[in-house]
């Protein structure tokens, strides 16, 4: 079983761990992260074999600061512009991969760009005491709910990995945002924790939309996935569902759900973002077999939560 422990305690450790070639968990400002050395092809292997992860479905690099970024990829003015405004924080830059950067094409998945991000707090200390970005993945079971506590990490993986790092619940609780930046142009690859329009008011640009393929992290289909079935945006709850609700309103039948749990009593769609996943975490293991999901916005994060409720609710076959 993995070792936890608090922030403070846990920066040596972390740090051995990743040298040595292992993939650990640590806290993000997004989700708990699954972390290993982005140069190391083995360390990144113990990623993808810990989460079940396709290997088609690339990493996002995380880096301590922009000048380790620049190393890695090819920034344009945009993109620096996007990195100034932004990081640290929740946005990831899909940006053309430099020849020799060390990283490992496992991270890639075989395309030609890489996936950038610098993480707040704990993620940008050990990657600075490394020296070296970090591939970092949801802490989770590929597909599965992403962990926003060190319990839900143990819960799911924590006879994998020999560290989680606990550093409490994260306070953004949702992925970040993917956006490629061409050269006058940026595509949303995945709503996050940035939303849309603060990226279209920062750069005085629209953002595309419509990617095809998988281009970065988060794209496949089916993912984040409970195990009860799923009905989204319900006026009425049927005998025997769970109920994700949002907002002071409830549907009909409320009183049947045998569980419910409310992303945000007030409607603030930052505290929905915040709660989506341990929220649908509970449900799940509520015993229930479809959570029934009441309508949220599609304005600002509700674009993101509306993202990963239709990839939780997507067909698969598990």
């Amino acid at each position: 079983m993995a070792d936890i422990l608090p922030e403070r305690e846990a920066l040596r450790r972390a740090v051995e761990l990743l040298r040595a070639g292992a993939a650990i968990a640590i806290p993000t400002e997004t989700v708990y992260g699954l972390a290993a050395d982005a140069t190391n092809g083995e360390a990144v292997a113990r990623i993808y074999e810990t989460k079940g992860r396709p290997q088609f479905n690339p990493l996002i690099a995380h880096v301590a600061d922009r000048e380790m970024a620049e190393r890695i990829a090819v920034f344009n003015l945009l993109a620096r512009r996007l990195a100034d405004a932004f990081w640290p924080g929740p946005l990831t830059l899909v940006l053309p991969h430099r020849a020799g950067s060390g990283v490992h094409p496992l991270v890639t998945a075989g395309l030609d760009t890489i996936a950038l991000r610098c993480p707040k707090g704990f993620g940008a200390r050990v990657i600075e005491a490394l020296g070296r970005p970090v591939a970092a993945p949801s802490a989770n079971s590929s597909g599965r709910i992403s962990g926003t506590t060190a319990e839900a990490v143990e819960a799911d993986l924590g006879s994998r990995i020999p560290l989680i790092v606990d550093g409490g619940p994260t306070p953004v609780g949702l992925e970040s945002t993917i956006v490629k930046v061409g050269e006058d142009s940026i595509t949303l690859l995945r709503p996050g924790g940035v939303a849309a329009d603060e990226i279209e008011r920062v750069t005085g640009m629209s953002l595309m939309r419509g990617a095809k393929g998988v281009q970065a992290p988060g794209m496949l289909a089916s993912h984040y996935a409970p195990s009860a079935h799923m009905r989204l945006g319900v006026a009425e709850v049927k005998p025997g569902d769970a109920l994700l609700a949002f907002g002071p309103q409830r549907a009909a039948g409320a009183e049947r759900a045998v569980a419910l749990r409310n992303l945000s009593e007030s409607g603030d769609l930052r505290e929905a973002a915040a709660n989506l996943f341990s929220h649908l975490l509970a449900l799940d293991r509520s015993g229930a077999a479809t959570i029934a999901v009441e309508p949220v916005p599609l304005e600002g994060l509700g674009e993101a939560i509306n993202d990963r409720l239709a990839r939780a609710a997507a067909p698969r076959d598990h």
